[in-house]
């Protein structure tokens, strides 16, 4: 069976296999999504994999409504939890994002309507044969991240952007040789 070339630990074999790259519109799932990649920041992805229980508990299972709750003294306990990124700027983000992610869901009913408006409400499919062939950052991630940051995000840089929507399925990147293609 033929699959991208990026995953090679059983785990990333998994997430590409399962996960990476189908569209997600359940607004728990899209907000740990922005959660994780703006912790992968500057990190490998398979590190963030490796924490991603210890997230979904450190951050109340990613709700956003919880999270967005968390006072200043649970922030500092979050510091000395080794399951997850200990950099207070993420963790301070991650709470600000939550806040900033109901303010998208009062406006537009969900994120979802929001984030997948940015594709009219369809995967964009590229056909790239080589991982090389695929950016970093397009001028779709460019416009999401602006808008994100103008909302009060933060961690969300273009980079990060597009790996977001590679993840949830915005885009869809796989190689056009592979099975999940």
């Amino acid at each position: 069976m033929k699959r991208c070339a990026w995953p090679r630990t059983p785990l990333a074999i998994e997430y590409h296999d399962r996960e990476w790259g189908v569209p997600v519109h359940d607004d728990r799932v899209l907000f740990e999504f922005i959660t994780l990649e703006g912790a992968q920041a500057g990190l490998s992805w398979e590190t963030i994999l490796n924490k991603r229980d210890s997230y979904r508990t450190a951050f109340a299972n990613l709700d956003p409504a919880k999270v967005a709750r968390f006072s200043p003294a649970r922030r500092a306990r979050l510091m000395r939890d080794p399951g997850i990124v200990r950099n207070r700027l993420k963790i301070d983000s991650t709470v600000t994002n939550a806040a900033a992610f109901l303010g998208v869901q009062r406006e537009f009913g969900s994120f979802d309507a929001f984030l997948w408006e940015f594709v009219g409400g369809a995967p964009r499919v590229n056909r790239f044969r080589s991982p090389r062939q695929i950016p970093a950052r397009t001028e779709l991630s460019d416009s999401l991240s602006k808008e994100l940051k103008r909302r009060g995000f933060r961690f969300v840089g273009t980079t990060i952007c597009y790996a977001f929507m590679q993840a949830v399925g915005v885009v869809n990147d796989h190689t056009t040789d592979c099975f999940r293609r």
